[in-house]
């Protein structure tokens, strides 16, 4: 594996506004215990935000899981699709308690939650 992945403070989702604007687009899909949202960004790549809350438990679960969620991002970043004008996706991830899994697992999820919410927002944009 030649590339080198990085997950650098542009790519992340940053402030109540943008992770609201997130929410209110309404397109999210599930795999596993985690829900992914996604929305256009209008920028070059894509960004990822975490919103996990104290009911998956607790620091140490809530940090190994924030971990798992950013390094799926690293690895799965230069698969996802871009919007047909060429511009990333802002997709913020929240999680369920759940039984632990490994990093291939989350990646899986990530990925196929990613996959589905984003054909969700190319279908709309085909519709108007």
């Amino acid at each position: 594996m030649g590339d080198r992945l990085f997950y650098r403070k542009r790519h992340r989702v940053r402030g109540s506004d943008e992770f609201g604007a997130v929410f209110d687009f309404k397109v999210r899909k599930s795999r596993g215990p985690i829900t992914v949202f996604v929305m256009p960004n209008g920028l070059a790549e894509h960004r990822l935000g975490l919103s996990i809350g104290k009911r998956v438990g607790g620091a140490v679960a809530r940090g190994r899981i924030k971990r798992m969620i950013r390094e799926a991002f690293r690895h799965e970043r230069s698969r996802i699709p871009m919007t047909d004008d060429g511009t990333g996706f802002d997709i913020v991830v929240t999680a369920r308690a759940h039984e632990s899994a490994g990093l291939d697992r989350w990646r899986e999820w990530f990925a196929d939650a990613t996959n589905a919410a984003i054909r969700v927002v190319q279908k709309r944009a085909d519709n108007v």
